[in-house]
Formats: structure tokens, C-alpha cells, sequence
């Protein structure tokens, strides 16, 4: 990137833990399903933010135990996935937590070094009043909040309270919507400015149709932040939604490494929609289209 220096400008990767493919389009959007209810699977990640001065991880994905409790089919431990690309869990030192819910704040202690960095909203809100009610509570995980608040007496957690840059190069963006303190994280890279966009954006459609997801706090937080995300960003390639398969179609694929893929790399090709009929598998919803998928690293 013009104007930085090399510690300033990072690699970033996306890993991809977990997966529900049973997931319908009707369980994605608030409201009307522009889909007719049709299969819309769901990925998760955890983010990797790295250059030869620091290594930052972006959420913690969850357990085993906890996808088979959710429902949700375990394609590796987020651990043995940093392994691939040379990271130990052990030697983490910083962690950005987007928000609390379970699919993002598990697996806190497999990381013993790491300090972590989250929104003071957020940690009101799962800590307060709203988790009385059974429904607010449900994407959290009393063993994650736990493990964090735990974290925060050993004098392990940051707290931030709006938008703050933790490395150079990188900076936090409170949104909110989805939960209260939810974050995105913007980062420095050799093609521009991107934005992890975790829970901001579920899918690219989510974004792109202002159709919002709906686990959801606040709705105008939420719309507002599509549009503060794209002013973070340098552009709509920029922007990586926090639960879309199309990412790994999208993208890069990490030489000998199962399900991850570079981000700071260029798309795999220009940029084409289409829409799928929901049938053998296929996508409802608008895909990036990837053709001779190359290999990284």
C-alpha cells in the first residue's frame, strides 16, 4: 500500500471452521426472503491479521462440544487451522473479539497469552440486563462471557470505546446493530483497505440489497453500519462479509491448507453475480463466479 511502511501493511487470511448447510434463505433475512426459503448455507470463520512486526487474531471461532449442542458440522478446531499457516495458539498476543455471541468468543482459554480487545458496550450487553430475557441471551454462551470476564481480572482484556487503531494500520470500528458493541476491523493491505466485516454483514447480500440479517438489536444501527462499512473500505472487493461460503470461492486458496484462503491477495477473477436456483446444492443468492482457482503461499 502507497505510503505505508511494511509494518504497517499485512497479510490477512480467513479460515473456515465450521459450516451449517442445512440453512435456508428464510433464516438469513429480516422480514421478507427475497429466496422463497430456498438452501443458503453458512459459513464460520475466524481472521488472521499478520506482517513481520505482529500477528493478530480476528474472533476464536468455537468447539466441538458447542457445534454439536448448535447443530452445526465441525470441519476443523480454529487451532489446528492456525497451525496450518504457522501460528500456535500459544503465542498469540492480541485478539480481537467482534462481539460475545458463541460463534465468535469460544475457545478463549486455548490462547493463555492473549490480551483481548473488545467494545466496553459489548461487554455491558452480555453482561446486563437484556440477558434476562431468554431470547437476547440464546447466541451467547455463559462459558464464553465467563472466560472473558475472567480474562479482564487477570488484566488481559482492552476495552474501546468507539473506534480506536490498536496497530498501525489497523483499526476497530464500533457499528452495533447486531449486538451493542459490535466491531469491525480495518486493515492495511498490498490491495487497499479491507473490512472484516464479522456479523456486520453476514453475507455479501445481506450488504449489497440492505436486506439485514435478523439477529439483531438495533435495525437502523444495523442498515447505518452497511454504509459506514463501505466508506471503511476501498471498495465493494474490499469488504468481507463474516458468514459467506462465496469467500472461498472468492478468493485465494492457501497452498496445502484445507479451507483457508488470503484475503489480501486479488479476487481470483472480475467480479460477476449470478443467481442460482435453489437446487442440488446450488446457491440462491447472488456468488462471485471463480474460475481456475489458483493457490497462495
Amino acid at each position: 500500500m502507497s505510503g505505508r511502511t511494511a509494518d504497517a501493511v499485512y497479510e490477512v487470511y480467513a479460515l473456515r471452521y465450521a459450516t451449517h448447510a442445512e440453512r435456508r434463505s428464510a433464516a438469513n433475512y429480516l422480514g421478507e426472503d427475497p429466496h422463497d426459503n430456498a438452501p443458503m448455507p453458512l459459513d464460520f470463520y475466524v481472521w488472521v491479521i499478520r506482517n513481520p512486526a505482529r500477528t493478530l487474531l480476528v474472533d476464536t471461532g468455537f468447539s466441538a462440544d458447542m457445534a454439536v449442542r448448535r447443530g452445526r458440522r465441525y470441519l476443523a478446531s480454529p487451532v489446528d487451522l492456525l497451525k496450518q499457516i504457522g501460528i500456535a495458539a500459544e503465542s498469540v498476543e492480541d485478539i480481537v473479539v467482534t462481539h460475545m455471541h458463541y460463534d465468535h468468543a469460544g475457545n478463549i482459554a486455548a490462547f493463555p497469552k492473549a490480551r483481548l480487545h473488545l467494545q466496553e458496550k459489548e461487554m455491558a450487553y452480555c453482561t446486563g440486563r437484556c440477558m434476562c430475557h431468554a431470547a437476547m441471551r440464546s447466541p451467547f454462551e455463559a462459558r464464553d462471557v465467563a472466560q472473558a470476564v475472567e480474562r479482564l481480572h487477570a488484566g488481559q482484556l482492552v476495552f474501546h470505546d468507539g473506534d480506536a487503531e490498536i496497530a498501525p494500520g489497523v483499526s476497530l470500528h464500533l457499528i452495533g446493530g447486531h449486538t451493542a458493541g459490535l466491531q469491525v476491523v480495518r486493515v492495511a493491505t498490498e490491495r487497499g483497505w479491507l473490512v472484516l466485516a464479522s456479523d456486520a454483514a453476514h453475507y455479501w447480500d445481506n450488504l449489497r440489497a440492505r436486506r439485514p440479517f435478523p439477529i439483531v438489536l438495533d435495525v437502523g444501527r444495523m442498515l447505518d453500519g452497511h454504509r459506514r462499512i463501505e466508506e471503511l473500505a476501498d471498495g465493494p472487493e474490499h469488504i468481507i462479509p463474516g458468514h459467506d461460503p462465496a469467500v472461498l470461492a472468492r478468493f485465494p486458496p492457501v497452498r496445502g491448507a484445507d479451507g483457508i484462503v488470503a484475503l489480501h491477495r486479488h479476487p481470483l477473477d472480475t467480479y460477476a453475480e449470478r443467481s442460482q436456483v435453489a437446487t442440488g446444492g446450488g446457491r440462491p443468492f447472488a456468488v462471485p463466479l471463480a474460475h481456475g482457482l489458483g493457490s497462495e503461499l
